[in-house]
């Protein structure tokens, strides 16, 4: 696993998921419980420094606890063990305290909320930065014509500020819903073996609260043992992100191609090399994001099969989360990190752009004149007269302007020069400029209110 982590998940959200900062998550927890049912006089205060002086995953042994927890089925139950043999080796009366009115899930399912919130501030970080870099490639590319292309045809004109719009119109959606599901998400599990924090008799909520309030969470109305519509939501989250990443890139590596070679990826020693072909610049940072992108899909099949959770407490679902959220949530941290690399250093070869413009002698432009010519034909004439016009130039090879020029049909309506102007690419533009206007005003707009 570790062999490809530089090329699949060379984020900050690696180190979030390892499994030092997942015990570490799970300690945590087993810390702020030991203070809040002392707040409740559930516990002696004295248990709390003693308790919280062994929470530190340097103090676990780590290979003698994953032995452990394929015999006791989750990790909690020998990370407990350990934790409470150490604060007995200190103190034998507050070993007494240690993991008090919990349960295995409490401690892993808040763990993992812990690691999350860290990971989101991460990927937070990361969105403001891709958007940063979206912005200045945008007002730098704003005028730089291209071929629009539908159905991996040439269509209309564009503009290539246009085109890293659209990715940018939807980081911004994603960054609203970010803003919006963190309260939702970040929630303490905390119900005791069925829900019910029996153990804690009338405490049970004051310790709740309390507990929540230690590690900065909200509380939920009710544990959600078996309940995960929270991680569905964030790991959708995370999907997404990745999947507007992986079109972007889908579409880069298509620009890219010998023939198009309208943009191309950082230049580096070694980058995209072929072990046979000199010549070869591959498009590597493309093929790490969608190579994610391909098993991020498969990863949210499994969380959403894992909602299916039986009674208070499940049996294969909860635990086929436990792999499978970390893999998505760090697989897209390496698609947002590679996709920043990408977009800061990407070449764009605008006299390409222009050039692929011309390759169909003028063709690109033929709704431009139809329309012109609807005017005074009516559409459907128009748009007959010109298509038959279309296809003789592609038979004859032969540049449209001039078959216009000489029909008669059209020389009554259009002259040398209008021709000329209606089949310019730089005239065609729609609301090009309005449409990228728009999402850097957006982009401004919650630029503000997040600061």
């Amino acid at each position: 696993m570790t062999l490809f982590t530089p090329m699949l998940r060379a984020s900050s959200l690696t180190e979030i998921f390892s499994d030092e900062s997942t015990l570490q998550g799970m300690l945590d927890f087993e810390a702020a419980l030991a203070r809040a049912t002392a707040l409740c006089g559930v516990t002696p205060e004295s248990a709390i420094k003693m308790i919280s002086a062994q929470c530190q995953v340097t103090k676990l042994d780590i290979p003698a606890l994953a032995q452990a927890a394929a015999s006791a089925g989750n990790l909690a139950i020998p990370l407990v063990k350990q934790l409470t043999a150490n604060v007995k080796q200190q103190d034998e009366q507050a070993a007494r305290y240690v993991h008090w009115g919990a349960t295995s899930q409490d401690v892993i399912d808040t763990g993992l909320i812990l690691q999350l919130r860290d990971a989101l501030k991460a990927s937070e970080t990361l969105l403001e930065q891709l958007i940063s870099a979206l912005i200045n490639k945008i007002q730098r590319h704003q005028h730089s014509v291209m071929p629009g292309r539908t159905w991996m045809q040439h269509a209309l004109p564009i503009t290539f500020g246009l085109k890293l719009a659209g990715t940018l119109d939807a980081l911004l959606r994603w960054q609203q819903r970010l803003h919006e599901m963190k309260p939702r998400v970040l929630v303490l599990q905390f119900g005791g073996a069925a829900g019910t924090l029996a153990s804690l008799n009338e405490q049970g909520a004051a310790v709740a609260r309390a507990l929540a309030n230690q590690l900065a969470l909200n509380q939920a109305d009710t544990p959600w043992h078996s309940q995960r519509d929270r991680l569905l939501e964030v790991a959708s989250w995370f999907a997404g992100v990745s999947a507007t990443l992986g079109k972007f890139a889908n579409d880069f590596a298509l620009l890219m191609q010998t023939e198009v070679a309208e943009v191309g990826e950082p230049v580096a020693e070694g980058r995209g090399g072929s072990s046979t072909m000199p010549h070869k610049r591959n498009p590597v940072s493309c093929a790490a994001i969608l190579t994610a992108t391909t098993r991020i899909p498969g990863l949210m099949a499994t969380l959403y099969a894992s909602q299916n959770q039986q009674h208070e407490r499940a049996l294969g679902g909860w635990q086929a989360e436990w792999e499978t959220l970390p893999q998505l949530v760090t697989l897209t941290g390496g698609v947002m990190q590679t996709t920043l690399e990408l977009i800061s250093g990407m070449q764009v070869h605008t006299d390409k752009m222009r050039t692929n413009l011309d390759i169909t002698h003028g063709l690109i432009m033929a709704e431009s004149v139809t329309l012109e010519l609807a005017k005074s034909l009516g559409k459907q004439a128009a748009h007959h007269l010109v298509e038959q016009l279309c296809h003789r130039a592609l038979d004859e090879n032969q540049p449209l302007a001039a078959l216009l020029a000489q029909h008669p049909q059209v020389t009554p309506h259009l002259s040398a020069t209008q021709i000329e102007h209606l089949l310019d690419p730089q005239h065609a533009l729609g609301s090009n400029d309005t449409f990228i206007n728009q999402v850097l005003m957006r982009a401004a707009q919650q630029n503000r209110e997040s600061t």
